[in-house]
């Protein structure tokens, strides 16, 4: 992130000051490896659309964060770590990598790390991005993993860490939350599991997931695509894109899995239970009875009221009747119920060809 000069030009803290910097910023970390009079460092903050971003740099040959560190701090976040200068192995999360100056790491706060240098008493300088855990997995649509890293030179990787490069402690702006979106998706594209990157098995098995939230809440009328991504943990972006995937849309999956409102009507009907149309179409998970029949009519082409084919051409055929000609005793029940519960709702009876 610094030239030399800079480096030079930046104030040097002696080992309290850099340890009790670093930790009021990013949580506990330790430094061996060095003599307390030969360590220098530095940590200075920046602000990046909203995120907070520490430049970090040190001639410690050793940095660690411990379970006990990490169980004090209560951290929830991750770090996407970049190595703007020198070598440093990382050991985190089961993994063990060598990083080199342009490469890009994932680091959750929330596990152990530690990084080691080689390079005598050369600082090191890493610029690392705080990242929210719950906002970032809500986003993404999944959870990413400490350690993975990237090489140096990957589209992605370059534009995040110039874009890092050349933020300035500004203050807010009304732009911090089209620049968070970015920030976002360019972590996405850094550090999403093979298979998510391919969606197939890992976006299948969530799909699964997902369809069971919509069969599991569709009956609250107010049951919609926000309230499927937050109960699925992932963001609404995602959730549509998912869909879009498939040729459809959350909000018609949703209408379309109410439409068992078919299997509760035929039923009314053949046991003559008469349950209120506007019951049926709450226990469907619609507002009102307007909404429902307008859907309703939408999908099948014909309004609840002459549900079954067989009810709505028995509707009609009563109405062409006259008062004197009698029709069977059972269209009789069927057609008056059907032209009862149609008028009680304002809805005329389609009449079908």
């Amino acid at each position: 992130m610094r030239s030399r000069d800079d480096v030079s030009e930046t104030p040097r803290l002696n080992y309290e000051a850099w340890r009790d910097l670093l930790r009021s910023m990013s949580g506990r970390y330790y430094s061996e490896g060095i003599k307390p009079n030969a360590f220098c460092g530095w940590v200075r903050p920046v602000t990046v659309g909203g995120f907070k971003a520490l430049d970090i740099g040190s001639n410690a040959h050793r940095v660690e964060r411990t379970y006990r560190d990490v169980r004090l701090d209560g951290a929830d976040h991750y770090f996407a770590l970049f190595l703007a200068s020198g070598e440093l192995a990382m050991t985190h999360n089961d993994q063990a990598v060598r990083l080199a100056a342009g490469d890009v790491t994932l680091v959750d706060a929330a596990r152990p790390v530690t990084y080691s240098s080689n390079n005598g008493n050369e600082p090191w300088n890493t610029v690392a991005l705080c990242l929210p855990r719950q906002t970032l997995l809500s986003y993404l649509g999944f959870e990413p993993q400490g350690g993975v890293h990237r090489r140096d030179g990957t589209p992605a990787g370059r534009v995040l860490f110039n874009l890092i490069r050349n933020s300035y402690d500004e203050g807010s702006s009304p732009a911090d939350s089209y620049m968070r979106l970015a920030v976002y998706d360019l972590v996405g594209a850094l550090f999403a599991p093979s298979e998510q990157r391919s969606g197939s098995q890992y976006t299948d098995k969530l799909f699964t997931r997902i369809r069971a939230v919509i069969k599991n809440g569709f009956a609250d009328p107010d049951f919609g695509p926000h309230e499927v991504a937050a109960e699925a943990g992932i963001s609404l972006r995602y959730l549509q894109k998912l869909f879009t995937q498939r040729g459809s849309t959350c909000t018609e999956f949703i209408y379309l899995v109410r439409r068992h409102a078919d299997h509760l009507l035929r039923h009314r009907e053949l046991l003559g239970t008469n349950q209120p149309l506007s019951e049926i179409a709450y226990a469907c998970g619609f507002r009102d009875y307007t909404h429902f029949a307008r859907r309703f009519r939408q999908r099948f082409g014909y309004p609840p009221g002459v549900h079954m084919e067989k009810v709505a051409h028995l509707a009609v055929e009563l109405v062409r009747t006259s008062p004197t000609e009698s029709a069977p005793q059972a269209h009789d029940v069927c057609s008056s119920t059907a032209l009862k519960d149609s008028s009680k709702h304002n809805v005329k009876p389609e009449v079908r060809s």
